[in-house]
């Protein structure tokens, strides 16, 4: 595991949108897996940059996005679709074609993930996988006590995560409950991973991601494991290191 320390946040997101562009350019058929919230923000913008500065070339690229809320549909402005959208693809030459994104608000959630790790399989697994990290080390809407071996799956949210999250929504009440998220398993067959953290609410995470025992109690502990993980990290993510 590679821990790169950066001072705030959009230093973080440079550095984060350089190794993702580097990916790009070196493969430009590149599977990428996504992450939503508001620690990639930064990043994407970066990369849109990027991309209307003609450094980067999305046209062959395919992403998987590792979440959507359960319930929502594609067009509900807090639902992962839209985030995609208004945050990324709309700004970069992606084709419609090549954007994967777990479909939250279908009657057969079972089939639903199957065929997406179906088709993340046909596509030769993803390249590099973006993350964020939860305050309880979840990564995905993998919560604590998940299942490792668990691959494409419904999730019922903890209620840290429904808290955490209910500042996007106008109430609370409105947050769902459940979610669609690549597994444990599904992340780690990922070739490469790329992991940011900022702000001081996610440096117990942080360290124990790193420096604690694996265990599903700290889902984002498991990427000890992996053979290529880097992790950005901002002074205050980092502080208990």
């Amino acid at each position: 595991m590679r821990i790169i320390a950066v001072d705030n946040y959009e230093e973080m997101s440079i550095k984060a949108a350089k190794i993702i562009a580097s990916q790009i350019i070196l493969k430009p058929d590149s599977i990428l897996g996504l992450a939503t919230g508001s620690t990639p923000v930064g990043m994407y913008k970066e990369l849109i940059n990027m991309y209307k500065n003609r450094e980067l070339d999305f046209s062959n690229v395919k992403t998987f996005n590792l979440d959507e809320y359960y319930g929502l549909s594609e067009e509900n402005d807090q639902s992962y679709h839209y985030f995609m959208r208004k945050n990324l693809f709309n700004y970069i030459n992606v084709k419609e074609k090549n954007i994967h994104i777990p479909n939250g608000n279908v009657a057969d959630i079972e089939a639903e993930c199957e065929n997406y790790e179906k088709v993340i399989k046909e596509s030769g697994g993803i390249d590099i996988q973006v993350l964020g990290i939860g305050g309880n080390g979840h990564i995905g809407f993998n919560e604590p006590d998940i299942n490792f071996e668990a691959s494409t799956h419904l999730v019922n949210l903890t209620q840290d995560t429904i808290e955490a999250n209910s500042r996007f929504f106008s109430s609370i009440e409105e947050v769902p409950t459940k979610a669609i998220s690549m597994g444990i398993k599904t992340i780690m067959q990922s070739k490469k991973i790329l992991l940011l953290a900022n702000g001081e609410g996610k440096a117990d995470a942080v360290y124990g991601m790193i420096k604690g025992k694996i265990s599903p109690e700290v889902p984002a502990s498991i990427l000890q494991l992996h053979n290529d993980v880097t992790v950005i990290v901002d002074k205050e993510a980092s502080s208990k290191l």
